[in-house]
């Protein structure tokens, strides 16, 4: 978890990558085990569900550090969901379920980064999308 903390700036509770398995040019991918989410209780009770946007938060960021694991965005830049696209739900992810994310970087440079990804649980595709990131500096932003 060390590593994922060096690579995004993202924290608990909202912090949704375990471990980045593979990062190259082309290809990242990434896993994470929903256990015990504080979002269980409400989404939804009784039956609790992990919410489509939390496996669209989840893709984009081991997209974030799979860039950033190789070099592709630099650790002084800031990337920010700018679009979402063809984001489809195929299966529900449950509390105790490990998914592997599979992501594919279509297009990065200095100012925006657009990736696809697809969220697996076991062989069973259970979300797909395809996003684009606005690139910061992390220095523009306040303290």
């Amino acid at each position: 978890m060390s590593e994922i903390k060096s690579l995004l700036p993202h924290r608990d509770p909202f912090l949704f990558v375990d471990e980045i398995s593979q990062a190259d040019a082309d290809t990242i991918v990434g896993v994470r085990t929903f256990e015990s989410e504080q979002f269980f209780q409400g989404h939804f009770p009784g039956y609790p569900v992990v919410p489509g946007v939390v496996l669209v938060e989840t893709m984009a960021q081991v997209g974030g550090a799979g860039v950033r694991k190789t070099g592709v965005i630099g650790d002084d830049k800031l990337f920010f969901l700018a679009t979402i696209e063809k984001a489809k739900f195929r299966r529900q992810v449950r509390p105790g379920d490990t998914v592997r994310i599979e992501i594919t970087n279509l297009r990065a440079s200095s100012r925006m980064l657009k990736q696809s990804g697809i969220v697996y649980v076991g062989d069973e595709i259970a979300a797909e999308a395809q996003w684009m990131c606005i690139v910061s500096d992390a220095s523009a932003l306040p303290d």
